[in-house]
């Protein structure tokens, strides 16, 4: 009986030995360092993430400006492009004459010289906002960006049409299964090809939508996210990835990943063959923090091959 015991002991030794060797990423994965920027909003102010809440004002907590761009402009998504980003996420949601407008907040008194909610008001309004209106940097005091963003705010087609063959992020905004159908209804008028070039994610009913109404277009939401992770959670350990995980994007905080088969190199390549983009966050996630910063850099694996989320694409391309 003591021998079988010892048997049966070996055999579960050289099992689990097996699977973590089969699942080394130091041995297994990529470490090329070959890495892609996305840049969240093009580039954008930044401001502490303490102590924000859903109804924050985050325009009325900047960091000092040190440069003068508003996110999702079509001048930071240049500025983003031409200092080194690889892929540009933006802000969509729908006017009240069904326009795609590119805006991160549901209402409009945080940041713009206008009131009220942006589905409330036709296109030609928005347009005519100031949108760097609300920022300030000393509690009100100053407001350095306002009268800078006067006409600036985008339709979608146009960043679409600004930059073709580029990689596109879209953030649609609300939860709605109405601005989803119009947001399907616009992607379905693109070439197949640049509708390759971009993705989706948003919240569970609006991502079906547009899952559903766009077959093939890569989309996430947390659900989607989640069911991928607990798959591969239950199943990674046999170097086979599930279809959970197949073609849509993976937005994770850094801290997580050490919890995956193969994190962090054989992860990314495993996630890269089945045509999902992995794309690390910094902080715990909610907030879309970014890697802003030099010292943020320390958090990011040595040999990172995958997608790394940024405000500040000018501060970070220069120093990969």
């Amino acid at each position: 009986m003591r021998r079988k015991l010892l048997i049966a002991l070996a055999v579960v030794v050289v099992f689990v030995a097996a699977v973590f060797t089969a699942n080394s990423s130091w041995l297994w994965g990529s470490t090329d360092g070959d890495l892609s920027l996305l840049a969240h909003r093009g580039i954008a102010q930044t401001y502490p993430l303490d102590g924000v809440e859903n109804d924050t004002c985050t325009a009325t907590r900047i960091h000092p400006p040190g440069h003068a761009f508003l996110e999702n402009t079509l001048a930071s998504m240049e500025a983003a492009w031409a200092a080194g980003a690889d892929m540009l996420e933006f802000d969509v949601q729908v006017s009240a004459d069904g326009r795609l407008v590119v805006f991160h907040d549901n209402t409009l008194e945080c940041r713009t010289d206008g009131t009220g909610q942006v589905k409330d008001h036709p296109f030609g309004y928005l347009r005519g906002l100031d949108l760097g209106y609300g920022y300030t940097a000393d509690g009100g005091a100053t407001y350095p960006l306002r009268g800078t963003g006067v006409g600036l705010m985008p339709a979608a087609e146009e960043v679409v049409a600004a930059f073709p063959g580029r990689e596109l992020l879209l953030d649609v905004k609300n939860d709605d299964a109405a601005e989803a159908e119009a947001i399907a209804a616009y992607l379905n008028t693109l070439p197949a090809p640049r509708r390759a070039t971009m993705a989706a994610y948003g919240g569970d009913t609006a991502m079906e939508v547009i899952r559903a109404r766009v077959p093939g277009f890569r989309v996430a939401s947390k659900k989607i996210m989640t069911d991928c992770l607990v798959s591969y959670l239950a199943t990674g350990w046999t170097g086979l990835t599930p279809g959970a995980c197949e073609h849509i994007e993976l937005h994770l905080p850094a801290r997580y990943g050490r919890y995956l088969w193969g994190w962090p190199h054989l992860f990314v390549d495993r996630m890269k063959a089945a045509d999902t983009r992995v794309v690390l966050v910094a902080g715990d996630g909610p907030w879309s923090e970014g890697f802003d910063t030099a010292a943020s850099l320390q958090d990011v694996p040595d040999g990172w091959s995958g997608w790394l989320w940024t405000n500040r694409t000018d501060v970070i391309a220069p120093r990969l």
